[in-house]
């Protein structure tokens, strides 16, 4: 395990100093930053626009207004008619999309290199020129809220994962869904819509990140062309949230038409803030690898395969993000056995990984995986700019991509130990339950990817 590490370690270091060399970056006049990673294996080019801000700027009875404006972001504009912008993208052999979460907002094209200046035209055409109409609007927003039942009040485990996370979060904004709770879509107006755009969708609150098999100098050229004269905004204060000190364990149970029962367990983590001084995330992301991964992590091995009281059992951690973070552990119970046993079982592997830590050999495979799966993802173009345009979004910036894979691979067994100490504790704790009921024939919704529970 070890000589498979120190190879994928140099080729990765090798593949990364060339990446860096290869990212380059320029500022507007009216502050849109540009930044260009080169990729010349495919004629491709890819281009996101990425927007500072998310439902953490929400406040409350307009949650959802950042996603609704994702959808209106379609409805055209004074000379792109509705639909359209779509339709010329289709016809000119790209594809397009857009997504919204708790931090950012992003709308993206994947296309043939030489149709980079239709997507920039376009793009550029609905950061200051968009209808916002009443009309539009009012079918639009139905859409949005038939999204919500689907996606979430018709799928149980995103109707617990929503529930979770509001007793999770009891002051930070991260309370509140990215899709907005109903009775604020009910109410919302164009108006609110309007008055997010013109506040947040400015050059100076937006990164444009262009990836593929581009020139810097070129790309640069047309940005300042299609975006230079798009004028900068004052933006309003950004407000530092934070969740105090949660006191005591909490418990929920949602109570919904389901096939199986569900467990749930999150503890409060902090995030990276410096990628170059913080441990802690790191630390945390090894410990996620040693208990999830693949077939030889812990919870599959002893829950699923060995103990057989749990059909799946997954470990998560989230390193970056604008607000905090939280460290999950959830799993389905296997047939003739209670989320109770789940429970107990997942504290077993807590207590175990608290009193005698964890072996060099399961370090060494989770950094040998952390490592491997940056190689593969560097393989997709559309990878490296989302890479580039998150971190930019939260703040760490791009410039951290090998500065955070060198400190994963520095993190020790004592590390990740402490670190199950120190967060892994009931007063950090919260428990959620999905406790099914009969389906009476209603047929579920599978959870879905992307749109508004991207984050």
């Amino acid at each position: 395990m070890r000589t498979v590490l120190v190879y994928i370690l140099l080729f990765l270091g090798l593949s990364y100093n060339a990446a860096q060399a290869e990212v380059f970056e320029r500022t507007l006049a009216n502050g849109l930053k540009v930044i260009v990673k080169e990729d010349h294996r495919a004629p491709v080019v890819v281009q996101q626009i990425w927007y500072k801000v998310g439902s953490i700027d929400e406040s409350t009875g307009t949650t959802g207004v950042a996603h609704a404006l994702e959808h209106m972001m379609f409805k055209g504009t004074k000379s792109v008619p509705a639909g359209e912008f779509s339709k010329r993208i289709a016809a000119a052999g790209g594809r397009e999309n857009a997504f919204t979460s708790t931090d950012y907002t992003a709308y993206f094209q994947q296309l043939y290199k030489t149709k980079l200046p239709l997507a920039m035209k376009l793009e550029a055409d609905r950061m200051q020129n968009l209808n916002l109409t009443q009309k539009e609007f009012g079918k639009e927003i139905r859409v949005v809220m038939e999204e919500r039942r689907m996606r979430t009040d018709d799928n149980p485990q995103a109707l617990m994962n929503e529930i979770m996370m509001a007793t999770s979060y009891e002051e930070h904004p991260y309370h509140n869904p990215v899709i907005g709770w109903m009775s604020d879509l009910q109410k919302i107006k164009v108006s609110d819509v309007k008055a997010w755009y013109k506040t947040w969708y400015a050059p100076n609150n937006a990164t444009l990140v262009i990836a593929g098999d581009v020139k810097p100098d070129e790309v640069f050229a047309l940005a300042k062309r299609y975006y230079g004269p798009i004028p900068k905004r004052v933006l309003p204060p950004r407000h530092n949230f934070f969740e105090p000190k949660q006191v005591g364990i909490k418990r929920v149970v949602v109570k919904a038409p389901a096939e199986l029962p569900r467990l749930e367990m999150v503890y409060h983590t902090p995030v990276l803030r410096d990628a170059k001084t913080d441990w802690k995330p790191y630390a945390l992301d090894v410990l996620a690898g040693v208990l999830d991964g693949n077939d030889s992590a812990r919870l599959n091995q002893h829950l699923v395969r060995e103990q057989q009281v749990a059909i799946s059992a997954d470990a998560g951690y989230d390193d970056a993000s604008r607000g905090p973070s939280l460290f999950t552990l959830d799993a389905t119970p296997s047939t003739g056995k209670t989320v109770q046993d789940v429970e107990t079982a997942l504290r077993g592997q807590i207590d175990l990984l608290v009193k005698d830590g964890v072996s060099e050999d399961e370090l060494n495979r989770v950094k040998a995986q952390v490592m491997a799966d940056e190689v593969y993802k560097r393989d997709s173009v559309f990878y490296q700019a989302m890479q580039i345009g998150q971190l930019e979004s939260i703040g760490l910036g791009y410039q951290a991509i090998p500065v955070m894979l060198e400190k994963l691979q520095a993190v020790t067994a004592e590390q990740v130990q402490q670190v199950a100490r120190e967060f892994l504790q009931d007063d950090n704790l919260t428990v959620a339950v999905l406790d099914p009921q009969p389906l009476s024939g209603k047929k579920l919704q599978q959870q879905s990817e992307g749109g508004s529970n991207v984050r």
